[in-house]
């Protein structure tokens, strides 16, 4: 099966790096895949490409370039592609019109980053709800990363039919604890072994709230903040922080994701170097941790946002073995509150944020130990996310699903596959099912 993912750009970013790591696994169920990204070829793309997995670049100039869909549909026609599978706003847009150009009549988009008021970032106007749905249809099916996402989009008029939920994945072996490399990511960010560090993943944009943690973490003598992400914010937090006299206290890291899979957490001579100063495939910057580098640091993970698609940054904080305090977290939320008790919900009420890293850090200087990895972040597993996405496929086609592994095996967790269900059908097993959609 031949599945071309198109997306609107691959620089740092939840979906993005969430689309590398299934990149990585879809082979193993029959997948082969290439990639297209209509803007932006960053880091994220450098990284996909060192893994074996071919990137084009459409050079699109913005949300206007038509000129873009013409070359978009000869090389989706050129690739003889059974499947297009697209990955954000505008590559959903471009990517459904281009498919039915192009002659391919299997179509699947996820929705990764849609919250009420807003899509990834930016203010959801009628005009973008309505482009959106008027080319949903001509899509096969429309995949959300979480119960919640299914809610919005049911709410929007999107048909159960061609509804699923296949739930954002991550690698938790990829940030399990090491003393070892938290002692390195300190020494090279000159924190002392027994700072107070909290830490923050997403990107700087107005909507996450980093605002309202660098205000508390003001507020709150002895705390320190790692901010692992970049941004249009990045500026405005940055003097935020001097103005509360925190400058010393609140490091902006930039772009940290993405970094080398080998366990180091590093991008310096712990890891291979094109001799640009980056990783090879990474093009992250000599001595700057990657994101599990930052959170084996870290003593608390913050995600202040207040709209969430997934949550993946408090799934990694978890993994990390980090008691972890956030605003909106589907990942979570949509669990039993036993299976990640690390994970306390706040609100942005004034003053709750700054009292909660107070009590954390109190928390922490009584008791520093990290926490076992709890059963919310096992759910997430990426291979099952994988392995539940090659079946969307395998329907979406009229082809009968992978034949199921032994009783108790991963089949038998995942669940039913067809995406032609309600969006409770390939929720996490364990989750509480959303209301059944009407037909």
């Amino acid at each position: 099966m031949r599945v071309l993912h198109l997306i609107t750009g691959l620089g740092v970013g939840g979906a993005e790096e969430q689309l590398r790591l299934l990149l990585r696994r879809l082979p193993a169920h029959g997948v082969d895949c290439d990639v297209v990204t209509l803007t932006e070829p960053g880091s994220v793309a450098e990284g996909i490409r060192a893994d074996g997995t071919g990137v084009t670049h459409l050079g699109m100039g913005g949300n206007r370039d038509l000129a873009a869909l013409p070359r978009l549909v000869r090389l989706v026609r050129a690739g003889r592609y059974d499947v297009v599978h697209t990955h954000l706003y505008r590559a959903c847009v471009y990517g459904r019109i281009a498919a039915r150009l192009a002659g391919v009549r299997t179509v699947v988009a996820t929705e990764h980053s849609l919250g009420e008021g807003v899509l990834e970032g930016r203010a959801l106007t009628p005009a973008v709800r309505a482009l959106y749905l008027a080319t949903e249809r001509l899509g096969t099916t429309t995949v959300a990363v979480s119960a919640t996402v299914a809610g919005r989009l049911r709410r929007w008029g999107v048909p159960a039919a061609r509804l699923c939920t296949v739930p954002g994945g991550i690698d938790a072996d990829r940030f399990r604890f090491d003393a070892a490399r938290r002692t390195r990511v300190r020494e090279l960010l000159g924190l002392a072994p027994d700072a107070f560090v909290v830490a923050g993943v997403g990107r700087l944009v107005h909507g996450k709230r980093f605002d309202a943690l660098v205000d508390a973490v003001a507020a709150v003598p002895g705390t320190r903040l790692l901010l692992a992400g970049d941004g249009p914010q990045a500026a405005a937090l940055r003097a935020r922080a001097e103005a509360a006299g925190a400058a010393t206290r609140v490091r902006l890291l930039g772009e940290c994701a993405g970094g080398p899979h080998d366990g180091t957490g590093w991008s310096d001579g712990t890891a291979p170097n094109d001799g640009a100063g980056r990783s090879a495939g990474t093009g992250e910057r000599d001595g700057v941790p990657d994101v599990p580098g930052v959170l084996a640091a870290a003593d608390l993970l913050v995600s202040p946002s207040d709209e969430e698609s997934f949550g993946l940054a408090v799934l990694e904080g978890l993994a990390a073995g980090l008691p972890v305090r956030y605003a909106a977290c589907p990942a979570v939320q949509d669990q039993p509150p036993e299976r990640a008790p690390g994970a306390r919900r706040f609100t942005h009420a004034p003053g709750e944020l700054t009292a909660v890293l107070r009590e954390a850090r109190a928390a922490h200087l009584a008791d520093p130990r990290r926490l076992p990895v709890p059963d919310a972040v096992r759910e997430y597993d990426i291979d099952r996310c994988a392995a539940r996405l090659a079946d969307v496929y395998r329907t979406a086609l009229g082809l009968p699903p992978a034949p199921a592994p032994a009783a108790g095996g991963e089949a038998g967790r995942r669940g039913p596959s067809s995406p032609h269900r309600t969006a409770s059908a390939t929720a996490p097993a364990s989750a509480p099912a959303p209301e059944p959609a009407p037909r």
